[in-house]
């Protein structure tokens, strides 16, 4: 099992990596990371971070309902981007 703190530190150090990425610098497995990210969300240490897709965006003007917002990222980039977590303050 790795060490959930460095994962920690890697999630909130500000890069942007896949699980398979994460697997790698940690030294272990693309499912071990993800049963740590789910043991994670679930204690309430990190949470994944919901992209807003059309109405969802406060204020540009590119929003299109339903369709993402093209003033604040290209289109269909969210569905480029995987899944990303969020480290939950105080950890």
């Amino acid at each position: 099992m790795i060490n959930m703190q460095k994962l920690l530190a890697l999630l909130k150090d500000g890069h942007s990596r896949t699980v398979e990425m994460l697997a790698a610098e940690l030294h272990t497995s693309a499912d071990d990371i993800r049963r740590q990210i789910e043991y994670l969300e679930q204690i309430g240490a990190i949470k994944r971070i919901a992209f807003p897709k059309g109405n969802g965006c406060s204020g540009c003007t590119g929003c299109e309902g339903g369709t993402g917002c093209k003033g604040c990222m290209p289109a269909n980039a969210e569905s480029n981007m995987g899944e990303m977590w969020e480290v939950v303050s105080g950890n």
